[in-house]
């Protein structure tokens, strides 16, 4: 599926999504494609921003290159050490007074029990596991 820009003779902005190329000009030329603010059929593909890039330095492209798997896990951790409220092995019953209202919505972290978290489950109550983080040499 491709996501093209697309811009009506009045120059309404939207998107589009096509198997390919061919099939938007077939879907163009037919009348099928119309704009969804003004209801023209005379739509032309715009240049998007996601499909402009500019020239990566080297440094950005080595970065991307050399970040580990446990690497981005450490940085997860850290994001999460320093966003969320570590309410320890209170986690099930933190999460169950939030689903109920009766403390505020926040993000938190913590531990579980497997039945525990089938309790979470069973509720309704969205979650995720996160393993451990890594040692990494320093």
């Amino acid at each position: 599926m491709i996501i093209y820009d697309l811009r009506c003779e009045s120059k309404h902005e939207f998107e589009g999504w096509f198997k390919d190329m061919a099939s938007f000009e077939i879907q163009r030329k037919a009348g099928h494609i119309e704009c969804p603010v003004c209801g023209s059929a005379s739509v032309e593909i715009i240049p998007s921003s996601n499909r402009i890039k500019g020239r990566r330095t080297e440094s950005e492209t080595k970065a991307e290159e050399s970040l580990s798997a446990p690497m981005a896990l450490k940085m997860i951790h850290d994001f999460i050490d320093k966003h969320f409220d570590n309410v320890g092995d209170r986690f099930a019953e933190v999460a169950l007074k939030m689903h109920r209202g009766e403390e505020p919505k926040r993000n938190i972290k913590g531990y579980t029990t497997t039945e525990q978290q089938e309790l979470l489950e069973e509720k309704g109550i969205e979650f995720f596991r996160i393993p451990p983080p890594p040692k990494l040499d320093s």
